[in-house]
């Protein structure tokens, strides 16, 4: 029996597709506190997209605490419990290796602030409005 091909879509929808099954994971420990750690149950965090290599194995999960407070304290402690987070997305997905985790402050709200800052000032105005 010949393998089947995978087209070069089919592989990124998949990538997608697992991702967002990570996040809805991970979303669910936190949310849930199963997480023995007093910074993660102080703090509200905000998994807000997990990136996954082509072979499935590295995760990349952004994280963003609530209200921005304390992201350096709640990195450091999803960092600790990598081990836990893994076990528990392998054993949530069913998927035959766990993939690896990895936690990265989101960035995308300061860029998008930066952005809006830029776009207010009144020498961009003036190029925009001509």
């Amino acid at each position: 029996m010949s393998r089947q091909q995978i087209t070069p879509e089919q592989h990124s929808v998949r990538l997608l597709k697992v991702g967002e099954r990570v996040r809805h994971v991970l979303s669910e420990i936190l949310t849930r506190q199963q997480v023995h750690s007093d910074t993660l149950s102080a703090h509200s965090v905000s998994v807000t997209e997990v990136r996954m290599s082509p072979d499935l194995r590295l995760a990349t999960a952004y994280v963003k605490p609530l209200l921005g407070s304390n992201e350096d304290e709640v990195l450091t402690a999803l960092r600790q419990n990598t081990a836990f987070f893994q076990k528990e997305v392998a054993r949530n997905l069913g998927l035959k290796s766990a993939a690896k985790l990895r936690f990265r402050a989101d960035q995308t709200f300061e860029e998008a602030d930066r952005i809006e800052r830029l776009l207010a000032d009144p020498r961009v105005r003036r190029d925009l409005d001509e």
